[in-house]
């Protein structure tokens, strides 16, 4: 069967060039999308005269019937007609003979295919978005039942100061909501309309790319055909934001790993996201999480792959620009296969909470507080600091915690690092231990975005205010019909 383009050409392909040339195998998943584009399209042929009425109703039914098919299974796409575009025209004309050929009137498969891979991302960042919805909730629900569940705060993964739980939540809480953010902020820049820019320099025929624009539900139409379909700036950025979004889930499986090893105890991973070892009847492998990690860096290199083959692209459009596609789909099928499971593990999971306060209570935790308790009685604070981090050796050599030792014992041992005129007695009052329990050291941290449970209530509250009126996009599946 000769080409669609076979006009110029007196011989046909080498096979191996059909092989090498075809994208049909990756980019048959944009049936959908295309055809609902080339119904737009012919509807606003015929109300343009650009073709009969007649013709692009007779367009409009045939595409109608071959999406049906494709849907029940009944189509074979080839591979000698390179792509999902060809191959939909020619199963056209194959139904309804010359008037099919009317279709590609006005258009060329550059801006074309640069329609559809919008079309195709805006629905996929709508189910993106939704499967984040799920996610944020399920970490505000953790976070609400924790508000109380204290535990320690790391940095250098070395415990730091006492936090809680709900604090530790909602801090991912904050980083999925901005991965929501730039999903819905990348699916608004794609939301601009391609079509019309042909194959790099428009068209003379009296297109209404406005028309196409609103049928198909497009904020605005591209303002130069050069840009119109070399532009892949939306697909980059959605890798960008995959990429931006499974760094966040890397590091929180990271947590969950080591929060599931013995040395730390703090969560027990459910038997349902689990798996085993098939030589170590003990192990209880924490797969998910790890399995999440490691696609981290597959979304990454997706990133890396579209970079790179756009970086020395002159304009217009490039046989390279078919690399687009595999990339974004990968990145998407990745992102998409992680976050349900994600969820699912972190819903399942069991919060050792004993464990985490024990833990909080070792390693110096208050050791911020007591400088700060000592401050509060008038000494400077890097005189504090100082006088902390003697009495945090002494106690180390002891093996003791600071609340291990009596008042006497702690002024005795800092009153060699006091100054003329500073009187321990009035330094290290009665209250001193009062002070610097873990439930003083987060209670007392009440400022906005600290620990403190009454903070971290309302922060609770201000993100499920976002949760309930974020707009998510909705997707074509949805809303449009024809």
């Amino acid at each position: 069967m000769s080409k669609l383009w076979g006009g110029r050409f007196t011989a046909g392909t080498d096979k191996k060039v059909d092989d090498f040339n075809s994208s049909i195998s990756f980019d048959k998943r944009l049936y959908f999308h295309d055809i609902i584009g080339s119904i737009a399209h012919a509807e606003m042929l015929g109300k343009q005269g650009v073709i009969p009425a007649d013709a692009a109703k007779q367009i409009c039914a045939a595409l109608q019937e071959i999406l049906a098919d494709i849907h029940e299974g009944k189509v074979e796409f080839r591979i000698d007609q390179e792509d999902i575009h060809m191959n939909v025209e020619t199963l056209l004309t194959a139904k309804i003979g010359a008037v099919g050929k009317m279709l590609h009137t006005g258009r060329s498969r550059n801006d074309q295919v640069a329609l559809d891979i919008r079309m195709y991302l805006k629905d996929e960042i709508a189910e993106i978005c939704n499967m984040l919805s799920d996610l944020v909730k399920t970490v505000i629900n953790i976070a609400e039942n924790n508000l109380d569940t204290i535990m320690p705060g790391y940095t250098h993964l070395q415990r730091a100061q006492p936090v809680t739980l709900a604090h530790h939540m909602m801090a991912y809480c904050q980083m999925f909501r901005r991965d929501t953010e730039r999903f819905i902020a990348c699916y608004n820049r794609a939301n601009i309309l391609p079509l019309g820019s042909g194959a790099l320099a428009g068209t003379t025929y009296p297109l209404d790319r406005e028309y196409v624009a609103e049928r198909l539900g497009f904020d605005g139409v591209t303002e130069n055909s050069l840009d119109g379909v070399s532009d892949r700036d939306f697909a980059i950025e959605f890798i960008s934001a995959a990429s931006i979004l499974m760094m966040h889930l890397s590091r929180f499986s990271e947590e969950l790993v080591l929060w599931s090893s013995h040395e730390f105890g703090f969560v027990e991973m459910s038997d349902t996201y689990s798996t085993g070892s098939s030589i170590m009847p003990q192990k209880k492998n924490p797969d998910v999480a790890e399995l999440v990690r490691g696609k981290t860096g597959r979304v990454y290199g997706d990133l890396m792959g579209l970079l790179t083959v756009m970086k020395g692209l002159p304009l217009a459009y490039n046989k390279d620009m078919q690399e687009d596609k595999e990339g974004v789909f990968d990145a998407i099928d990745t992102v998409k296969m992680c976050l349900p499971v994600f969820t699912g593990m972190l819903e399942t999971c069991k919060f050792r909470k004993d464990n985490m306060y024990k833990a909080s209570s070792k390693g110096f935790t208050n050791a911020t507080d007591f400088a700060d308790y000592i401050v509060k009685n008038g000494i400077p604070f890097r005189q504090a600091h100082a006088i902390t981090g003697k009495l945090v050796i002494t106690c180390i050599s002891m093996d003791k915690g600071i609340d291990d030792l009596s008042l006497d014992e702690i002024r005795e041992i800092c009153k060699s690092e006091l100054e003329d005129g500073q009187d321990p007695m009035e330094i290290f009052k009665d209250d001193l231990f009062d002070a610097i329990t873990v439930e003083a050291c987060v209670e007392g941290r009440s400022l906005i975005g600290g620990p403190a449970p009454a903070t971290e209530k309302k922060a609770i509250e201000k993100a499920s205010k976002w949760l309930s009126e974020i707009k998510i996009p909705q997707a074509y599946a949805e809303w449009f019909e024809f």
